[in-house]
């Protein structure tokens, strides 16, 4: 005791003097236990197929990002480092998956990590047996992680996943968005990690790795941009600021790989007016690669289209917010409303003034609204810029960022043909503990199964100092700078959910045929549970056409929906996990609890079908082109699952394409954050309190954030198009 008391007291003095410097992460040992792989109970004969459907999850960060490591921190309660082994060990035996992939953040991985994590990659499919029938496939990619404050510059996060793992099929080197010149929270971070050291000096270790770790990437020189991309050396730091910059590189490498756009809708980080839009322009998209879109994560449902906006253009182009209504408050709003409480004795058009002032600033905060008021948090903002009534949205859902927001839009392309997003649907966790898919349980703990984080204690509360002090609160403050939300950290774990997965419908449990699957789309997302889902069409040119199949049609399409419900689990974890992984390991590394099915399936308590017709247009609104339910189907309660065909008597007489996907979803069931902010309105409809789910200090004993709600299956869409005439 004495020995480590003065180590501490020494790497105090030290730290204080910049001394005691950290080092690398392990990446950990791989379980060499092989999971045994079991068929799933049989279902009725009549929704049997001849492809299999497999479950997964492409987004998993391991505390090689740099996000990931700060969360791990014992200054918000973390839990420490899980390298890429833990991901591997928690995606074969916990979650029980067929296949995943780790999606470390480009810009935060060094050239030693991304060699390490290959590794670890390889040896973690070296333990899944035979290729053609392994108990898990382990894919490998980065997230191209690209943010502005600038709208027109702002493209938002997509995955690059790649099939093969053999040097020369695979990248040597992540492809990042770092422009030195933008946003890098990182940077402010390092040194609040340098001041946690100092006040939690028992975990010294933990922040001088953290340290460590920041200096090295900052120490990786930067890739020249103009050599070709095959040419370039292992250890420089590539980058690409545009979607068309990173194609053209993916082009280069000439390996196998797929772009999968997520979190366009999230609002912690997105410009409020960033649309879908200026990515259908010139090389911005590619629609060989970029097929698929994740439309369900740890971070909500990006999914759903909604007509409001955070603030409009007025007649001289300035923004101009816009009055609350029934489903929206917008947070240039409830800027006024706050700053109208202040006024005081103020006289009624200074007020007035100053409300309007107020106004204007937050709309000019973008993600930081909150600034305009220093010192303020959520109980003042109450549940401005959230949706209201969504399943599981996205914090501060941006509409224009959403999916069905991008497949309603249509350019002219240069061959005449439309240019039109396409992509198939998947779900996944982005979970940051290396924890894929976690949402097979919604009950238990709420870090770990959820990217959740907040203050250990007060003190540390303190030392973050998010919110800020004010010097007039009769006064708004322009917002300048970089600054951090304090509202945006107090709500967000309200908007952090356990995972969702993508499945996939192929012929056999091979790397390949997962790989096929994925590239035609034949794919589907869940919020997390393990729903079994069918979507055809019935009359295709050549016959029945999957999920994720276009078609050209001179009559009305007809349509046919299969769908099953989700095991029900039982707690705890099988005997199996615990010889695979150790009975301490399972408690560290799958919180208790795993992937535990037990013989009795959940019922399908509806099938909803959305039609989304494309613009004729590029100025055409696309509020009426998007219907949504276009047709809703009640299911009787039944093990075996849910059948429905329809079809578009209008499709002949429309003259429009269209886009067409299924919803399945189950009975209701309690959630992790099934009810965002639990907010409570009063008999006027205004907002009369706010419950957020809190993690840390202030944190209610017992409280499981749950509320009911009905998980769901989303299918890949099937493209339906208009015969085109005969130049």
């Amino acid at each position: 005791m004495l020995y480590n008391a003065a180590i501490v007291l020494a790497c105090v003095s030290a730290l204080v003097l910049g001394g005691c410097a950290g080092a690398d992460q392990d990446p950990g040992a791989v379980s060499a236990v092989r999971r045994a792989v079991l068929a799933d109970a049989p279902v009725a004969e009549e929704v049997r197929r001849e492809k299999q459907v497999l479950f997964g999850d492409l987004h998993v960060h391991t505390t090689y990002s740099l996000d990931a490591f700060f969360t791990a921190m014992p200054l918000v309660g973390g839990e420490g480092a899980h390298p890429p082994a833990d991901a591997c060990d928690f995606a074969r035996h916990c979650a029980a998956l067929d296949f995943f992939s780790i999606t470390d953040h480009a810009l935060e991985l060094t050239p030693e990590h991304w060699a390490a994590e290959k590794d670890a990659i390889r040896q973690c499919n070296a333990v899944a047996g035979d290729e053609g029938d392994p108990d898990l496939i382990a894919f490998h990619g980065f997230e191209w992680t690209q943010m502005s404050k600038v709208p027109e510059e702002h493209f938002g996060h997509k995955n690059v996943i790649f099939r093969d793992l053999e040097e020369g099929r695979a990248p040597p080197r992540p492809i990042s968005a770092y422009d030195p010149d933008g946003v890098n929270p990182w940077r402010d971070l390092a040194p609040i990690m340098k001041k946690a050291g100092l006040v939690d000096p028992l975990n010294w270790r933990q922040y001088a790795d953290f340290g460590w770790m920041y200096e090295q990437l900052a120490a990786v020189p930067m890739c020249d941009d103009d050599v070709h991309t095959r040419d370039l050396p292992t250890d420089c730091m590539e980058s690409a600021l545009t979607p068309a910059v990173l194609f053209r590189k993916l082009r280069e490498l000439d390996v196998p790989s797929l772009v999968i756009p997520h979190g366009n809708a999230w609002g912690s980080y997105t410009p409020p007016t960033v649309s879908w839009d200026k990515q259908l322009e010139g090389d911005m998209h590619d629609p060989v690669r970029q097929r698929l879109v994740e439309v369900m994560s740890g971070h909500g449902s990006s999914e759903k289209y909604e007509p409001w906006r955070e603030f409009v253009p007025g007649e001289d182009g300035d923004p101009v917010c816009p009055e609350p209504t029934e489903d929206y408050l917008p947070c240039c709003w409830r800027a006024g409303e706050i700053m109208r409480e202040r006024c005081g004795d103020l006289a009624p058009g200074e007020c007035e003034a100053r409300v309007e002032k107020a106004k204007t600033y937050a709309m000019k905060a973008g993600t930081a609204p909150d600034k305009v008021f220093p010192g303020t948090g959520y109980e003042d903002w109450l549940d401005c810029g959230q949706a209201r009534g969504q399943f599981k949205p996205a914090y501060g859902l941006r509409p224009q960022g959403t999916t069905q927001y991008a497949l309603s839009l249509s350019r002219p392309g240069e061959d005449g043909e439309p240019r039109r997003f396409r992509f198939g649907f998947i779900g996944s966790s982005d979970n940051h503990s290396g924890r894929a898919a976690t949402g097979y349980k919604q009950t238990g703990a709420k870090r770990g199964r959820t990217d959740m984080v907040g203050p250990r204690n007060s003190i540390y509360g303190r030392l973050l100092n998010l919110r800020g002090d004010a010097e007039d609160p009769q006064m708004p403050q322009e917002v300048s700078g970089k600054v951090a939300s304090a509202i945006g950290v107090e709500r967000l774990s309200s908007f952090l959910y356990p995972g969702g997965l993508v499945a996939v419908h192929a012929t056999d449990r091979s790397r390949g045929a997962v790989w096929d699957a994925l590239e035609s789309r034949e794919v589907y997302g869940t919020s997390g549970p393990r729903i079994l889902l069918w979507f055809d069409l019935l009359n295709g040119p050549a016959g029945v056409k999957p999920m994720g199949s276009e078609a050209v049609l001179d009559e009305a399409p007809r349509f046919r929906v299969r769908a099953v419900g989700a095991f029900e689990q039982m707690s705890g974890c099988p005997e199996s996990v615990v010889y695979a992984l150790t009975a301490p390991r399972v408690h560290t590394l799958c919180m208790d609890e795993c992937y535990h099915p037990s013989d009795t399936r959940r019922s399908i308590a509806a099938i909803e079908v959305v039609r989304i017709r494309p613009q004729l247009r590029s100025d055409e609104d696309v509020t009426p082109l998007i219907e949504d339910p276009w047709r809703r189907f009640a299911c009787e309660p039944d093990a075996d699952g849910c059948v429905v065909e329809f079809s578009d008597p209008d499709w002949v007489a429309g003259g429009r394409d269209a886009v067409y996907y299924v919803r399945a979803l189950e009975e209701a069931a309690p959630a992790i954050n099934g009810d965002p902010l639990r907010t409570r309105f009063d008999a006027q409809g205004q907002v009369a309190s706010l419950d957020p789910c809190i993690v840390g200090a202030g944190e209610r004993f017992g409280d499981g954030c749950l509320a009911d709600v009905q998980e769901r299956a989303w299918s890949s869409p099937i493209f339906v198009d208009q015969p085109r005439p005969e130049s």
